[in-house]
Parts: C-alpha cells; sequence; structure tokens
C-alpha cells in the first residue's frame, strides 16, 4: 500500500466467494495493519460485508486464503476466530431479545464463583463498568427488547470490547447513535490503537472515515477498486472508486414561499408506557406546510422517534394534546386513524418495524393498502402486481422481479420499498425516522432526491435524523428535541451545526 511499509496483521490473498454461482467476491486481496483504523469502504453490495464474515469465521467455504501474522488461517465459525481475537460487530444487531443486557453481553463467557456457578453480582458489576464507559445509563439487568435500537448498538459495541481483540471489525458502527454517542465511540477507537489493536471500519459516512481512518480499502461490485492512506485521497476520488461516477454535491434546500398548513401538532405529550412518571415527550407543538420539510434533530433519548410514534396513534392510551390535519382536528387512537387522516410512518428499524423479510417485495408494497386492491375480502393479486410495479419503476427500486424476497435486496432497496408500502397509501403527511440510515451514498442520494420530488408535489415530510449535515441539507425548518422536550424551532436560514448543537445539550 503506497505511504504504508509496515507488515500487515492480517492480509487477505486472492479471495473469491460465490452464491448460487455468482460471485460475490472475486480475486479480492486486502491488508489489514495493527494500530490502525482500517476503512473498508463501498456501496452495498459491493461485498464488504460477506469478506468481513469470511474473516471473522461467519463463512470457511471460500477460493483463496487469510492470513493472521503470517499464518494461514481458517476459522470454522466466530467462535474459533474468537480465539485468535479476531472479533465481529455486526451491521445486523446479534442480540438476544428476552435476555438482560447483560446476559448479552456475557453469553457463553459468564463468570463462575468458586462453585462453578454463574456469579450474577460480577457479571453486573463488569457489565456495569462497561457502560458507564460508553456513557449508556441503563440498568445491566434491563432485557434488550426494553431498548431503542441505538442503545442496542451501544451494548453490542461492549460486548465486543470485553473480548480484547487483537482485530476488531465495526460494521455500520454509528448507523444508530447520535453526535454524543459517536464522540464516545470515537475515543475509544483512539485508545485501541494506541493499544495497537488493528480496528476494520466500515461506515457509508465518509466524514467519519475522514476524521477517525488511517488507511482505506475501496471495493465496487464484489473487486477491491483502490487503496491507500487517508490523508492521500479526497471525498471525491472515494466517491469516483467507490460508484464509478461522480455524485452531484448534497445542496442545502431553496426557501419556498409559505403555503398551506398541512399538519399542526398542540402541547403533545407521551406518557412512559412502562409506567414510569416520566414522559417520553412533553409539550411539543409545531405546525408544517405543505410542500416543506421538517427535520427534527436531537441526541439519543430526546424524544424525537416517541414524538413520531405519537403523532402516528401508537400509544393512544399514553398520549394528549392536540392533532390537525388540513385545519381540522383528528381522533388518532390507532394506526387506521392515522392513515384515514393522511399520516404516513416509515419506521427506523426497517427489517424489524417496516419490512416482512420472508416476503416478497410485492407483498410488503402492499401490507399497508390491501384494502384498496381487494374485492370481497380477496386480494386482488393483478392490482397488487400493478402497485409493485409502478413503485419499483417511480423510486428506481432494484430488483428482478416483484416477486424477489425482500431479504435479498440491500439497505437502500429494502428502505425503497418500505417507503413503497406508505407511500402506496396516499399520504398527505410523511413521517420518516432515520430514513438513510445504513445505506450507502449513492442510495442516500435518491432518498435525498425522492424527499425533495414528494414535497414539490406537495406532501408534507417530516424527517428524524440523528445526522447534521442530513438535517441541514434537506430540511426547510428544523425542530431540536432535549430531554422529551421541544428545545427549538428555527428556519433553515437561522440552523447551523453550532446553534443546533448548542439547543440540543440546553440543560433543563
Amino acid at each position: 500500500m503506497e505511504g504504508n511499509s509496515q507488515s500487515p496483521l492480517l492480509e487477505v490473498r486472492h479471495i473469491t466467494k460465490a452464491f448460487s454461482g455468482i460471485n460475490v467476491l472475486e480475486d479480492v486481496s486486502i491488508r489489514i495493519f495493527a494500530g490502525k483504523v482500517n476503512a473498508i469502504i463501498g456501496e452495498n453490495g459491493a461485498g464488504k460485508t460477506t469478506l468481513m464474515k469470511i474473516i471473522s469465521g461467519v463463512y470457511s467455504n471460500y477460493d483463496g486464503e487469510v492470513l493472521l501474522e503470517n499464518r494461514v488461517v481458517n476459522f470454522r465459525n466466530p467462535a474459533d476466530a474468537s480465539k485468535d481475537r479476531v472479533v465481529i460487530i455486526h451491521q445486523e444487531l446479534n442480540l438476544f431479545n428476552d435476555l438482560t443486557v447483560a446476559e448479552n453481553i456475557f453469553l457463553g463467557r459468564e463468570p463462575v464463583d468458586r462453585l462453578g456457578l454463574i456469579d450474577l453480582r460480577k457479571m453486573k458489576i463488569m457489565t456495569k463498568e462497561l457502560l458507564d464507559k460508553l456513557h449508556l445509563s441503563i440498568d445491566p439487568l434491563t432485557r434488550i427488547n426494553q431498548l431503542r435500537i441505538g442503545q442496542q448498538q451501544v451494548v453490542e459495541i461492549a460486548k465486543a470490547l470485553l473480548s480484547e481483540s487483537k482485530i476488531l471489525i465495526m460494521d455500520e458502527p454509528t448507523s444508530a447513535l447520535s453526535e454524543a454517542e459517536v464522540r464516545i465511540l470515537f475515543g475509544i477507537i483512539k485508545e485501541l490503537r494506541e493499544k495497537g489493536v488493528a480496528v476494520v471500519y466500515i461506515s457509508h459516512k465518509l466524514e467519519e472515515l475522514f476524521e477517525i481512518a488511517d488507511v482505506y480499502t475501496v471495493m465496487r461490485d464484489g473487486k477491491v477498486t483502490g487503496a491507500g492512506m487517508m490523508s492521500q485521497i479526497t471525498r471525491e476520488g472515494l466517491i469516483r472508486m467507490m460508484v464509478g461516477r461522480d455524485l452531484k454535491p448534497l445542496m442545502p434546500v431553496t426557501r419556498k414561499e409559505k403555503n398551506r398548513e398541512i399538519l399542526r401538532v398542540e402541547e403533545l405529550s407521551f406518557r412512559n408506557p412502562a409506567g414510569k412518571p416520566d414522559f417520553l415527550v412533553k409539550n411539543v407543538s409545531f405546525t408544517l406546510n405543505q410542500g416543506d420539510v421538517l427535520g427534527i434533530y436531537g441526541l439519543m433519548g430526546s424524544g424525537r422517534t416517541e414524538l413520531l410514534e405519537a403523532i402516528f396513534g401508537l400509544f393512544p392510551d399514553y398520549v394528549t394534546g392536540k392533532i390537525y390535519t388540513d385545519g381540522i382536528e383528528r381522533s388518532i387512537l390507532s394506526v387506521s386513524d392515522a392513515i384515514a387522516a393522511g399520516i404516513a410512518l416509515v419506521p427506523e428499524d426497517r427489517k424489524l418495524q417496516g419490512l416482512i423479510l420472508s416476503m416478497n417485495v410485492k407483498e410488503n408494497t402492499s401490507l399497508a393498502s390491501l384494502g384498496n386492491i381487494s374485492t370481497f375480502g380477496f386480494i386482488d393479486r393483478r392490482k397488487e402486481e400493478s402497485l409493485s410495479s409502478l413503485f419499483i419503476e417511480k423510486l428506481r427500486i432494484h430488483v428482478n422481479s416483484p416477486q424477489m424476497e425482500v431479504q435479498k435486496l440491500s439497505g437502500g432497496n429494502q428502505q425503497k420499498v418500505v417507503i413503497s408500502k406508505w407511500l402506496a397509501t396516499d399520504p398527505k403527511i410523511l413521517l420518516l425516522d432515520e430514513p438513510t440510515r445504513g445505506i450507502d451514498i449513492g442510495a442516500k442520494t435518491e432518498i435525498y432526491d425522492l424527499i425533495r420530488k414528494l414535497a414539490e408535489e406537495g406532501m408534507g415530510i417530516v424527517v428524524v435524523s440523528s445526522d447534521l449535515t442530513e438535517i441541514l441539507a434537506i430540511s426547510d425548518s428544523v425542530i431540536v428535541m432535549g430531554a422529551s422536550a421541544q428545545r427549538a424551532m428555527m428556519e433553515r436560514s437561522e440552523a447551523t451545526e453550532e446553534v443546533i448543537m448548542k439547543a440540543a445539550l440546553m440543560e433543563n
């Protein structure tokens, strides 16, 4: 690698991997260096995750070889790799929902007492120490299914830190984290680098890579298209290697003349459904005009997602306040009421909340609008086919056919299917919760273009995002949330990163 004479800790040589006769990786060779943050960059479908699964023992059948400290290895499973201190944090969370945080972190390596019994007290104390290091204030005995996806991501990181790894692979580790959690993670990564750990870092966020990475390898269509020192490459150069073309820059929206009010929320509050004496959302009020994009920013736990859930009727027994659409007060006591009022919600976790992975694209697209394509309770398959084909073309979803299983699609295309499902209900108001989380830069650009197009067509759009650059680029106005309350609301012309962060960190 140009500019780096250091010998690699791990080397991949001429790896080829095929599924169903189709090469996912083709003659791939990369080098991973100790004490460095090694960025692996590429669009979804480039082969990054498959390569990492080979290195970490998830896949053991492939052509080529992997060398660890000049020794050929072929890990049969992740436990085998872990013995050689090669550990991976998967993009798709690998946690057991019904187990506690402590049980998940120590699964298979529980501390035992003198009698050989699991030492629950020690396990709880050690878990608390790990969580404190990551600034996650939760009880170690909390079950995973009670945590938000961002908190679950932090638990995955804690689980990996317990391993004392020699090579730590992080696949999109910040996809669900707020800016504050990202800062904490970067501090830990720097500590690991100083200890000589080789950190393999996969991310679609190029700004992160230029801040944290030392060296890079770019992949496209299962092949390596470039490698070198991060200090010697530009953002534009990386993008060309990733996508084989230049992407138009992400530009802030041009202010439009205000149109009529399409959504108004007054004094909306959301009590904690867990029975605790607190509020997940407190006294939020705002208006959204037709054709506008309202961005909502806040750190983890600020109430961003809960605000959208409250508007969408997911927890009616715990929500107070008033919601108006088209100037008419609506009683939204269920998701059906929200849909009838012209509201749609694309959730934060597309795989858990937005899709049925075992079903095909056609079936997922029609899930929220079955009444529109059914006669006497029976689905009209031709109407369903026509509906999915319409959105495949409109949103440029890359599929072989509408019958393709949605679990076989890239993250960006899965997200487009979720959006299609809700656009099929013909909403006036579209609520988007982290719409570009975990998708590549090319798919992000397409999502941004879609948001602008829908707004131009007269839809009112609310976007929750933990990416400040994204908020500033697509929003007409911005709400800042903090500690479950509305800290600020501002026009785009007033909004800067500094102003928004100051509001987000405001004390009660």
